[in-house]
């Protein structure tokens, strides 16, 4: 944690110079995407763009800037070994560009899509009408203190952002033994391939902080339906939106990542692979333990091409419950101890010091508006149903935690299209302030 914070203040000031700034010449900087919103990634147009991101979320993964399970580590080690053994045997030209009948097939798979998609189907029609909903079998934990319960098994019902289970299907007609809206709360994965455990934990937005609630799913095709519609519910939407299947079909294909052959021969090299995993797990495993998962998960990988193995790596990088949360130490107002806020690409989430918890979530589309008094070094923050924010900065200056708000806000107004003029002036306007004047 300690190390993501000093990073967090290491950002140089958007609104000046590098000479404002005291960089002298032949000084190193470091080249890093600050915010955690990517626009379409396309192999053909983005290589330079995919190749910073594969090693950004590399040394995030190595560093344990983000944390990951085992399995999920050593599905990072075995895409590393791909992408290094194709880059070694690849010519400067291979890596660098495609064939052009590729380019052709992608082009006119692109236009096919493209006219596909400008005279939708009766059947798409039917669904843009009737919003989709999940119905079944799930066991159901709610995390107390003192308390040895464990999961139990429920009727669940997930309609738009809200997910009821009751004791039976019978129940259904009648009231639930609870109710959730999923707008706004925490969606984070516990999974456990090899364990075939398949669990979604839900912190959910209540008057006295974050209610906690796990949902265990039977197996990964099921996990892979409620864990899509619960992080299309946190985020405001519900399973009639455009992205749904691909979420859905992005989890599975992860999961099926994690999976492990072994009966499949281990032909490839089994020295130097303790590089390939963060320090933890290199003291936790010999190389004879970690050199065998890795092979086995190898396979499950060697198919894909340079370009195609590193977006994976990004994709992946981009399912873990902390990606592309940049953390500060700060004392709210009216609390005597030191907390941390987390800003992400779509919530500013507080967080306790002492246990690591979530304790409240606050979405930038509740946002009214926020403002920094640069004399005292607090941001005031106001959003919707009249809640009110303040906090002091410690860790780092304003002027930081001030940036990230304002890029978020600002890109949350950008689309995927490549047309689109980039407007400079709104961004030094979200993110400037009057230190920048």
């Amino acid at each position: 944690v300690t190390t993501v914070l000093k990073k967090s203040n290491l950002w140089l000031d958007s609104s000046c110079t590098l000479l404002q700034q005291e960089v002298k010449e032949h000084e190193c900087l470091w080249l890093r995407f600050k915010y955690y919103s990517f626009f379409d990634l396309e192999p053909k147009y983005d290589a330079v763009r995919i190749n910073q991101l594969y090693e950004q979320a590399r040394w995030s993964v190595l560093l344990e800037e983000t944390d990951c399970t085992e399995e999920e580590m050593v599905v990072f080690a075995a895409l590393q070994y791909h992408i290094n053994q194709l880059s070694l045997n690849a010519t400067p030209v291979e890596q660098s560009s495609e064939s052009g009948l590729d380019d052709l097939d992608k082009a006119l798979a692109n236009l096919e899509v493209k006219l596909e998609g400008s005279a939708p189907a009766p059947n798409l029609l039917d669904s843009l009408t009737t919003i989709p909903e999940l119905k079944d079998h799930l066991r159901i934990f709610r995390p107390r203190k003192l308390t040895l319960k464990g999961y139990k098994q429920y009727w669940v019902t997930f309609k738009e952002t809200t997910v009821s289970y009751f004791k039976s299907p019978e129940d259904a007609l009648g009231e639930p033994v609870q109710q959730l809206n999923l707008k706004g709360c925490e969606v984070v994965p516990d999974v456990n391939i090899s364990g075939q455990k398949f669990c979604i934990k839900l912190l959910v937005p209540s008057p006295d902080g974050m209610s906690e609630i796990h949902l265990r799913c039977v197996d990964e095709q099921q996990y892979a339906s409620w864990m899509a519609g619960c992080r299309l519910a946190a985020k405001g939407k519900t399973m009639a939106d455009a992205s749904y299947q691909a979420e859905k079909e992005n989890i599975l294909s992860f999961l099926k990542l994690q999976k492990t052959n072994p009966e499949m021969s281990l032909t490839a090299e089994t020295e130097g692979t303790q590089w390939l995993v963060s320090p933890r797990y290199q003291k936790k495993f010999k190389p004879k333990q970690l050199t065998p998962r890795i092979l086995e998960a190898y396979q499950n990988v060697s198919q894909h091409s340079l370009a195609e193995a590193k977006m994976k790596f990004i994709q992946a990088w981009q399912s873990l419950p902390d990606f592309g949360i940049s953390y500060f130490v700060v004392r709210f107002k009216g609390s005597r101890k030191d907390e941390i806020l987390g800003i992400a690409n779509n919530r500013l989430i507080r967080i306790d010091l002492a246990v690591g918890d979530v304790v409240k979530t606050w979405r930038y589309n509740n946002m009214r508006q926020w403002n920094v008094n640069w004399d005292i070094r607090q941001v005031a923050i106001e959003f919707d149903e009249h809640i009110n924010v303040a906090f002091s900065c410690i860790s780092a200056g304003c002027k930081t935690v001030h940036e990230y708000i304002g890029g978020y806000i600002f890109l949350s107004t950008r689309t995927a299209d490549r047309s689109q003029t980039l407007d400079e002036e709104l961004f030094h306007k979200l993110t400037g302030g009057h230190e920048a004047l």
